[in-house]
């Protein structure tokens, strides 16, 4: 009998993900793979995986090893990579406190958008170094139904349209991907927000997500709203000298994001682990046919 698979569910604010333990990489998670376990009828379910791997076991991330020992490996429900993704750092870090890998207070964890700083609270809280945003240039639409309406463009290591609407409703069922014009501005896709306002320094949000549809919570989206929204307040920290903090309230919970007048962004919220086993590695060749 084939040896089982140890993983883990685990997270943040409601965006879920299948945390797979390989510290030596020895899994060939194949995009199909990936797609299975994240499958909530027939698999584990999530909106991602977590492939947790020793940085100096993996070839994106051995250039990382000296700042980060750690490698988030980080696959899309559909089994996409991606350059980064918030809400998974977080609960990354409290699989690692967890495992007794690390303990509270500061470490580094390697994305493929970088190294990203995370602190441990006492409180339960995950604070995520979320780096600095681009803001590239050229006007950007969202489009619903026969609704459309202009949106920001922000990049936090992956790509980002933040639109202002006056009801989170006229997002749609978000099952399919807003489109969104030009198409030249998001050659690889793009994740999609929908924003409203519940007061001063005070949003609610709903993304789509590429490669996951609509999720419960987007750290990299709460991120590009609340820059988004900073600019559209006329705020710039960089300016002022004065950072900007906004609560951003995501269906599954609510984040804190802090603009820093170096530009540094910062991301607090919950992480939490709540369940672990093993797979078959015989459901899943049968699971991929």
């Amino acid at each position: 009998m084939s040896t089982p698979i140890a993983f883990l569910k685990g997270h943040g604010t409601e965006n879920d993900f299948v945390i797979v333990p390989d510290p030596e990489n020895a899994l060939d998670l194949s995009p199909a793979a990936v797609a299975a376990l994240c499958d909530r009828r027939a698999g584990i379910g999530g909106d991602g995986v977590l492939h947790v791997v020793r940085s100096a076991a993996h070839p994106e991330a051995r250039e990382m090893a000296a700042e980060a020992e750690w490698f988030m490996d980080y696959r899309n429900g559909d089994g996409s990579v991606a350059e980064m993704c918030g809400n998974g750092v977080r609960v990354f870090a409290r699989y690692l406190q967890h495992a007794g890998h690390v303990a509270e207070g500061d470490l580094a964890i390697a994305t493929r958008g970088g190294v990203k700083t995370v602190h441990l609270a006492k409180d339960g809280d995950v604070t995520v170094g979320m780096g600095r945003a681009r803001l590239p240039e050229g006007d950007v639409t969202v489009t619903v139904g026969e609704r459309s309406w202009p949106a920001r463009n922000v990049n936090m290591g992956n790509p980002h349209a933040v639109a202002f609407v006056d009801d989170l409703a006229h997002a749609g069922d978000l099952y399919a991907a807003p489109p969104v014009s030009p198409a030249a501005a998001y050659p690889d896709g793009v994740n999609v927000e929908f924003v409203v306002d519940r007061g001063p320094r005070h949003v609610a949000m709903r993304v789509h997500e590429r490669g996951s549809g609509e999720t419960r919570s987007c750290g990299t989206g709460a991120c590009a709203v609340a820059v988004a929204t900073a600019r559209r307040d006329g705020a710039d920290p960089a300016v002022t000298g004065t950072p900007a903090a906004y609560t951003v309230d995501v269906p599954g919970g609510r984040l804190v994001i802090t603009e820093r007048p170096d530009g540094e962004i910062e991301m607090t919220g919950p992480a939490v682990i709540v369940a672990e086993g093993a797979f078959d590695p015989e459901w899943l060749a049968r699971a991929l046919g």
